[in-house]
């Protein structure tokens, strides 16, 4: 007898919104949040204005869901951050989510859009920051306070030793990919072993105990990506 796995059936109305966002997210791109209309989504959308309305009633609720989404990713319900198992293993799949972000093009294209308009809107960038980045944060600071609790890390000061690990992550790879058309960014094998080296650093300084069996990271020059 074979078992069918079904996916989950996406009603109608969370498909056309999800639909919305896409379009939304991809004018943003092109054209920059303030030169963007909701009446040109609408039109794009092959929707009315009134559709659009009932599924977002402003501009910047638009905004928020497509910074949302990416939060999500990294750290949503489904995230290994979200759950309690050990360490390395959450910090190392938080790790990679993020980098994988930081490297997408559209990402980094929304990023720069962002820089660009929060002089004239700043509560564009205001949005950016807390529905992403701050979210991500602050999810990785309440594990590693859940983490410290069962003795696994000694960790004071969660929300620190959080943003020492995203930076480490992130590191150089954000500024290049932001900066340098030409860039080639790194192979998924030197992502994870990018974040392999920072998950190491990271449980160096703040581990409880290293089980035994654990090697330490070389600290070989050909075992990280050039930068």
């Amino acid at each position: 007898m074979t078992t069918a796995v079904c996916a989950r059936k996406v009603p109608r109305g969370e498909r056309r919104r999800m639909e919305l966002v896409d379009i939304a997210e991809q004018m943003f791109l092109e054209r920059g949040f303030a030169d963007t209309s909701m009446q040109m989504i609408a039109e794009r959308a092959g929707a009315s204005k009134e559709t659009l309305y009932r599924h977002f009633s402003s501009k910047e609720l638009l905004f928020v869901e497509i910074v949302t989404r990416n939060a999500l990713l990294v750290s949503g319900p489904d995230a290994a951050v979200a759950r309690d198992g050990s360490p390395e293993s959450v910090l190392s799949e938080l790790g990679i989510g993020v980098l994988r972000i930081v490297l997408a093009a559209n990402a980094s294209r929304l990023f720069r859009t962002v820089v660009s308009e929060s002089a004239r809107t700043p509560e564009l960038g205001d949005l950016f920051y807390q529905r992403g980045p701050a979210v991500v944060a602050a999810r990785l600071t309440d594990y590693l306070a859940r983490a410290a609790k069962r003795g696994e890390l000694r960790c004071e000061d969660p929300q620190t030793a959080a943003r020492l690990f995203l930076g480490a992550v992130m590191s150089n790879y954000h500024v290049r990919r932001l900066v340098q058309s030409d860039w080639k960014p790194p192979s998924e094998k030197e992502v994870r072993r990018h974040v392999e080296a920072a998950v190491s650093m990271f449980l160096a300084q703040y581990e409880s105990r290293r089980p035994a069996g654990r090697k330490r990271l070389a600290c070989r020059r050909q075992s990280l990506p050039a930068w």
